[in-house]
């Protein structure tokens, strides 16, 4: 990049790139089945996933009540509402995350830029301190590669930084904004092991094996 710290914003994606969303999943599917049955967790994410095709991202509360009118006698689900919102997120941040953005701020100006709903997904970026690491500057949209003009109406920059595991935002982020973005894939979660996604989607500026490596990565150099 040929700008100045101060002209650089990074945009930060949340899930599998600064937090470990895969292992939150497999902690909400192992509470499911321990409080109501294996058949009944394989309804909930089928519920999920019918969800997430019709609103186009992971709606985790939503899809709780329509489990829950499909169990209208399961009182004790009432339960997993506060499981959901009071998980320990801290736990799950991956290592090195929160010094990244520190070290960023040394560079230009982190922000985060995330996609989900309108409940848990800020609950999440709260309760990590990912919020606070970023001083507030937090973004979630239902697509946030859609909604670019909007980023840079609140954050002008003359160069962008993209952070995320999934190549398909990367592309559609590359195309928009071609060389004002230097793009960083970091592989981690199941989206980065996708063989059929990683054919599928031209490679970012940058890969990284984990989120850590983005603090020592040469970003003057894309």
């Amino acid at each position: 990049m040929s700008t100045t710290g101060e002209d650089v914003v990074f945009l930060l994606d949340v899930d599998n790139t600064l937090l470990d969303n895969d292992r939150v999943t497999r902690d909400l599917r192992e509470y499911l089945t321990a409080q109501f049955g294996e058949e009944r967790q394989r309804r909930y994410w089928e519920l999920f996933e019918e969800l997430r095709s019709e609103l186009g991202y992971a709606d985790y509360l939503g899809a709780l009540q329509r489990f829950r009118l499909a169990y209208p006698h399961e009182l004790n689900m009432l339960s997993m509402s506060s499981w959901l919102v009071d998980y320990p997120f801290t736990e799950r941040l991956y290592t090195g995350a929160l010094d990244v953005i520190a070290r960023l701020s040394a560079r230009g100006l982190p922000v985060v830029l995330s996609d989900g709903d309108v409940v848990f997904q800020p609950r999440k970026v709260e309760r990590s301190g990912i919020g606070a690491a970023v001083d507030g500057r937090v973004l979630i949209y239902v697509h946030k590669e859609q909604e670019l003009a909007d980023v840079e109406r609140r954050f002008p920059a003359g160069q962008y930084v993209l952070v995320e595991d999934k190549l398909r935002i990367i592309a559609a982020v590359k195309a928009q904004w071609e060389e004002r973005v230097t793009t960083v894939f970091v592989r981690q979660g199941h989206y980065a092991h996708d063989p059929e996604l990683l054919a599928r989607y031209p490679p970012a500026d940058f890969a990284i094996e984990s989120i850590a490596e983005l603090a020592t990565l040469p970003l003057a150099a894309a």
